[in-house]
């Protein structure tokens, strides 16, 4: 076997334990194939071209193996690859600070079907109706307050 094929058989055993390492959790056919092609190549190098080569092969294989992980887990590498959106959201964990009470009067921003969004006291909250649906832009009164939404009732004009 000539030194071109045992050369690109290492580097393919190597970029299957890349693939292994970096993109399939657990132990898959890319980490057992890549260990099987690098000593298969160590393997017919030391019994084609003799002890010297297959030693020089085999420390080269170990060299380049560490040499590619420390590569690939430098943070550049995974910068390069991490995805860079940031997420701006918010979430509101309770109501249990005594913004909203029970009594207070709000008007439904969306419609209620039987749950959506309401005005009261300047916030936005999660609200759920007490029965039914209720329309958008209807005045509603908090019954009940919860920790994450009110139970609402609307307020019948008069």
């Amino acid at each position: 076997m000539s030194i071109l094929a045992i050369i690109i058989i290492i580097v393919l055993g190597i970029l299957l334990f890349i693939v292994e390492f970096l993109l399939i959790p657990g132990v898959t056919i890319a980490g057992i194939g890549g260990a099987i092609l690098m000593g298969v190549a160590v393997y017919m190098s030391y019994k084609t071209h003799g002890n010297t080569v297959g030693n020089y092969t085999l420390i080269a294989t170990l060299i380049l193996t560490i040499g590619m992980f420390v590569y690939a887990l430098r943070a550049k590498t995974w910068n390069r690859l991490m995805l860079k959106k940031d997420i701006d959201g918010k979430v509101e964990v309770g109501l249990e600070n005594e913004t909203v009470k029970v009594g207070d009067r709000g008007e439904s921003i969306t419609r209620m079907a039987p749950v959506g969004k309401v005005l009261i006291n300047g916030l936005v909250v999660e609200g759920k109706s007490q029965r039914g649906f209720v329309d958008q832009h209807t005045p509603v009164e908090v019954i009940k307050v919860l920790k994450t939404q009110v139970i609402i009732k609307p307020i019948k004009k008069e």
